[in-house]
Order: structure tokens, then C-alpha cells, then sequence
């Protein structure tokens, strides 16, 4: 992969890279990959990316959550359950709310 390449298909492998770093039991937001992909102020394109992951990835996007600690998935939905269930097999506990504590979790 080419770190110069601004195609969107080597944006996406590099954002996917990105979230494959963060370790298991913690949390980045939108912006923080995104930020540590080389593209500060590009959170909504962090969800793009993780929107166009193909079935069966093993990328976890459970672990990126928004900037207030929240899944940015509707709540109830199948994806937001998913969400919730990965991350407290990995000992990520969200509140009431359904946020989790950033400054305890976040990578």
C-alpha cells in the first residue's frame, strides 16, 4: 500500500489499518482515527470507511465509538446491540446512557 496513494479504496485500507491497531478493551472516536490516519478534521470519512468493511471482517469497529463515548449506530438496532455486546466482552462498560467513559477507555 502506497502511504502517498489518495485513491478512497487506499483512504479506506489505511483507516481499516488504523482501527485494527486500537487495542482490545479500548475505545477511539471518528476523529481520533482519523487523526491518526493522517486525516485530521475527517471523522464523518472514518464512518465511510467502516460503513463499506465487507461482510465477515475482522476489522472491530466496535471499538470506535463517537465523541461523546456512544455508538453512533441507532440505538436498539441489531448493529448497535452488536456493538454494546463486543465491547463488554472485551470488558468495555458503557453507562445508562449507553456511552462509555472516554477517559478511562479511550485509546
Amino acid at each position: 500500500m502506497d502511504p502517498n496513494d489518495d485513491s478512497p479504496e487506499s483512504i479506506d485500507q489505511r483507516i481499516w489499518l488504523t482501527v485494527c491497531a486500537i487495542p482490545e478493551g479500548r475505545l477511539a472516536t471518528y476523529g481520533d482515527v482519523a487523526a491518526r490516519t493522517g486525516l485530521p478534521g475527517a471523522a464523518r470519512r472514518v464512518g465511510a470507511a467502516l460503513r463499506k468493511l465487507p461482510s465477515g471482517s475482522e476489522v472491530p469497529w466496535h471499538r470506535v465509538v463517537n465523541a461523546s463515548g456512544r455508538s453512533s449506530l441507532p440505538p436498539g438496532t441489531r448493529g448497535a446491540d452488536r456493538q454494546r455486546a463486543r465491547l463488554a466482552e472485551e470488558g468495555v462498560l458503557l453507562g445508562a446512557g449507553g456511552a462509555a467513559v472516554l477517559r478511562r477507555y479511550r485509546w
